[in-house]
């Protein structure tokens, strides 16, 4: 019994280390962008935007980029006829995980709540429909929202809405398009022609507010619109060097990231207020160079000391181990 007193103080003492290195630990999310002129994907910091390495490269005119289940990344080889995949660690080409017909010229891509792969296809022409591939095996699915469904021309960027339903960005009549989220199902027009001074509507993201924010890749904003009615409400993002907006995306930190096409950055803006923050990737950094789309992965740890707070707790648990030890009438031996 005597040795008891120790005993529990270090199993306190390695329970309270363990609590601490969870508590110390975070995840950075990296943020990679397409660099369509450069043939090649870039990943970047999330914490300061600063370059990091080529997440993948030798790529036919990258577009869409996207995380799949398996933490790999995934890019539209527009030139290509291809969905490519490679390893989100090392870079390192992993397969051609959708190639060749029905897919013509891939422009957009994202997984779905169903884990399936969507793409944007755009050629051979007048296709303009969204294909849907098997998430796991890259075998292709059905065509989710045939050519023309609803009108629809050109489609850019899409998003699953908080209401399940799909949402395409269609760029030949400047208008946002809603689709049944299961079938594909042509439902309404969501953001009509034109709505806000909207033109060339590219990308799509439903904010943490729960509304549709459109860049428009020949203008100089990001629309914001109501996530239930598609009304306009306003010009959220614009300024501070926002040119030919393209991709969009809210990151780990709420903010608003956009990629300005023109100036070959992305661009950071609140969250809540729209107001400019910084330019997050500045223009050309990695070499940069026309770039479209961007992601945010979850898959690199980052150690952090621990706090005063945690190291005080750590004190209190020895200090409690002791103490306990004394009042069960146990001999303290740790002193």
């Amino acid at each position: 019994m005597k040795h008891y007193g120790r005993d529990l103080c270090v199993v306190l003492a390695l329970v309270t280390v363990g609590l601490i290195a969870m508590t110390a630990s975070r995840v950075e999310a990296a943020l990679v962008v397409s660099g369509f002129g450069s043939d090649n994907v870039l990943c970047y910091s999330e914490i300061t935007g600063a370059f990091e390495r080529v997440c993948a490269s030798g790529i036919p005119g990258p577009s869409g980029v996207a995380f799949g289940a398996d933490g790999n990344l995934y890019v539209a080889g527009t030139n290509s006829e291809s969905v490519l995949r490679y390893n989100d660690t090392t870079g390192t080409f992993i397969d051609s995980f959708v190639s060749g017909p029905p897919l013509g010229f891939p422009l957009s891509l994202a997984f779905g709540p169903d884990g399936n792969l969507y793409v944007g296809n755009l050629n051979p022409s007048p296709v303009n429909d969204v294909l849907r591939f098997n998430g796991t095996t890259g075998a292709f699915i059905d065509t989710f929202v045939p050519p023309g469904s609803g009108g629809l021309s050109v489609p850019s960027g899409f998003a699953f809405g908080p209401d399940g339903n799909f949402y395409v960005s269609d760029v030949g009549n400047n208008r946002v398009l809603r689709y049944n989220g299961t079938t594909g199902a042509f439902l309404n027009t969501f953001v009509p022609s034109g709505s806000g001074g909207l033109f060339d509507p590219s990308g799509l993201a439903f904010g943490p507010d729960g509304n549709l924010y459109v860049s428009e890749a020949m203008g100089t904003d990001v629309l914001r619109y109501n996530g239930t009615t598609g009304a306009f409400i306003g010009a959220f993002a614009s300024g501070s060097g926002l040119s030919g907006p393209f991709g969009l995306t809210f990151g780990p930190d709420g903010n608003l990231y956009v990629v300005s096409s023109f100036t070959n950055s992305v661009l950071r803006y609140n969250g809540v207020t729209g107001a400019f923050i910084d330019a997050f990737v500045p223009s050309g950094s990695g070499g940069l160079f026309d770039p479209l789309f961007l992601a945010f992965s979850s898959r690199v740890p980052v150690s952090e000391p621990p706090t005063f707070v945690q190291m005080g707790i750590a004190l209190l648990s020895a200090g409690a181990g002791r103490r306990w030890t004394r009042s069960a009438g146990l001999r303290d031996t740790s002193a």
